[in-house]
């Protein structure tokens, strides 16, 4: 039997390249986006359903999920991908911001992994895997509320992990790293410069910039490349909670999870530049 899978957020960048991964496998997908009107690419597909879907509001979630029923007869699988990435500093950035980071990449999260559990539930199991981030294993300078973000989405997703084992449901994290030719940077970058500026970090501001700019130019991982695996973790048929997507993450999460915690921010300080944190006599 074909399976299904709903996946957020899929109107460009990698969770349009994953709907497309998923539909030349041959599943039935349901591609979800906030404006489907605008998509050209994936309505061509004959296996794929283009249709609204904002994951903070709970009637479009509502009425993806009995459409995509409609259309197909069951949702198999489960991809939480809608989300984006605050840039910039904490101190300038603001409060609506802060919380429409967390309304997406959490909350938004939750919401339609409640929508879907009854329907898991009634066909005795299901897949649900989430988009993380290497950003919510370490913590990186200009990322801090999208950090949090995704360390709130880690916590979220490995405690529900153990609750929905009892229904036959399977909960799993996917956590890629820098990709090659993405939009999500370009949001990112759109955010920061809406931000205001603070005269005093400039500095840092211009040093932090130069250490991305030099991890930009060595990334070698393609959406492709991380919808593989994406796939991979949908079909290797275990239970197996988190994956590591891209190849240039691997040396931090290494670092964050096998090593002490001195050993660990002696290594990020390190690889970041000890001068990007000036020490201050108190």
């Amino acid at each position: 039997m074909t399976k299904t899978i709903l996946i957020t957020g899929t109107s460009s960048g990698l969770g349009k390249a994953t709907a497309r991964f998923f539909a030349h496998k041959g599943w039935n997908v349901v591609a979800t986006m906030r404006r489907p009107e605008k998509e050209q690419q994936l309505v061509q597909l004959p296996n794929v359903l283009v249709t609204r879907l904002d994951v903070q509001e709970r009637m479009s979630i509502a009425t993806a999920i009995e459409a995509t029923i409609a259309r197909f007869g069951r949702i198999d699988a489960l991809i939480n991908n809608a989300g984006f990435g605050l840039f910039g500093l904490f101190e300038a950035t603001p409060s609506e911001k802060i919380a429409e980071q967390f309304n997406i990449n959490v909350f938004g999260v939750m919401n339609v992994t409640r929508a879907i559990l009854p329907h898991f539930r009634q066909n005795k199991g299901g897949l649900i895997l989430n988009i993380s981030s290497g950003g919510g294993v370490f913590t990186l300078p200009m990322l801090s509320l999208y950090c949090a973000s995704k360390f709130a989405l880690e916590g979220f997703v490995e405690a529900l992990s153990y609750e929905l084992a009892s229904q036959n449901i399977v909960v799993k994290l996917i956590e890629p790293g820098g990709i090659a030719n993405t939009k999500f940077e370009q949001r990112s970058g759109t955010e920061a410069v809406q931000n205001a500026t603070i005269p005093d970090y400039d500095h840092f501001v211009a040093h932090t910039n130069a250490v991305f700019e030099s991890l930009r130019e060595v990334r070698l991982s393609t959406e492709e490349d991380v919808a593989k695996a994406i796939y991979q973790a949908a079909t290797d048929g275990t239970d197996r909670l988190r994956y590591v997507a891209t190849e240039d993450i691997k040396p931090m999460v290494k670092a964050r999870r096998e090593t002490s915690e001195d050993k660990y921010i002696a290594f990020m300080q390190a690889r970041f530049g000890n001068k990007m944190y000036p020490k201050y006599a108190v």
